[in-house]
């Protein structure tokens, strides 16, 4: 295999952190971009002793130069807390940091591949989510920053394609967790495995019925890096990348009071809007153009998560107890 000099934006997130590893031990150079807004240093406080890595502090909406073979776009507000506290800078990272980004790999001749999001269909119509569905969003809505963001990101780098030639991937990733994820994150696995552990209660919206489908993050990683490395994509086509395996908010949130320990509640409120049923990914083109599906079991990938967050815990121990966004992506 041959070693590349590999960019990877918001590498002290989730994603970011676990695919600069993998793709460290695989034998390349790692150029590590991230503004800390949302990834943590301590994520890669590891991989800096490693003379083939490099982390650069830089936002990247500041243009930036460098010699690289691939990018890996993933620097993103992905928590819907974040995101709706930062929607300003949440879209600039979507647009202007996506163009930088297509501009570094244009003039590097460098394969780019672009961290989208199920976010794009938005609020949903079908059950299960084909890349063949056009969505349904709304531009003034609460999550528009980052759906209309990433909308805006991946007509961007068709744009690129289409006049420059520049190669590109898109990856539509749906939820992922694993160990890394922010205890503060305050989507559905870490606030109610932050609960659990806490001995508080964990917070449901109606009955609990709506399902999600949950990654592990080093599935994502191996699918990612199968996306970015395939020859076999036709025009640049959008792929899903996730587990298409649902569960229950209730299940899940029963199954993490069992693997804890924890003597925590169950505790249902009343939505104060819609909830989104179901949120499943149509994963027939992941398997059939990458060879690729989520293998990792709910419960395996919930006890290596719950290991990780029992001891990131102790910092935390005053804190509210977490809502989980759990109608969101």
């Amino acid at each position: 295999m041959n070693s590349n000099t590999i960019l990877v934006t918001g590498g002290a997130g989730l994603i970011g952190s676990h695919l600069c590893r993998r793709l460290l031990k695989e034998g390349h150079r790692v150029i590590c971009i991230d503004n800390l807004i949302t990834g943590k240093k301590e994520a890669i406080r590891d991989l800096l002793v490693n003379p083939a890595f490099q982390f650069i502090n830089r936002d990247i909406v500041i243009p930036c130069s460098l010699r690289v073979d691939q990018i890996y776009h993933l620097a993103s507000a992905a928590s819907p807390p974040t995101y709706q506290n930062y929607p300003a800078d949440t879209i600039r990272t979507a647009v202007l940091g996506t163009f930088n980004m297509l501009e570094l790999a244009r003039q590097n001749n460098a394969v780019m591949l672009l961290a989208s999001s199920g976010s794009v269909y938005g609020d949903l119509t079908p059950q299960t989510l084909p890349e063949e569905y056009r969505g349904n969003v709304d531009t003034s809505g609460s999550r528009a920053c980052n759906e209309e963001g990433k909308r805006a990101a991946e007509a961007a780098c068709l744009a690129y394609r289409n006049q420059y030639r520049t190669e590109i991937r898109i990856a539509r990733i749906f939820n992922t967790y694993g160990p890394g994820v922010d205890v503060l994150d305050g989507r559905a696995i870490p606030a109610f495995i932050r609960n659990a552990l806490q001995e508080k209660d964990l917070v449901i919206y109606g009955n609990g019925m709506q399902t999600r489908c949950f990654c592990y993050v080093e599935d994502m990683v191996d699918g990612l890096m199968r996306l970015m490395n395939s020859s076999s994509l036709r025009r640049s086509e959008p792929i899903n990348l996730g587990s298409d395996k649902p569960i229950s908010i209730r299940t899940l949130a029963e199954q993490i009071i069992s693997l804890t320990g924890s003597h925590s509640r169950i505790v249902s409120l009343m939505p104060d809007k819609p909830i989104l049923r179901h949120r499943t990914p149509d994963l027939q083109r992941a398997r059939r153009i990458l060879d690729w599906q989520a293998t990792t079991s709910i419960e395996d990938g919930l006890r290596q998560t719950i290991e990780y967050l029992t001891a990131q815990i102790q910092d935390i121990r005053h804190c509210q107890p977490a809502h989980s966004w759990v109608e969101m992506d």
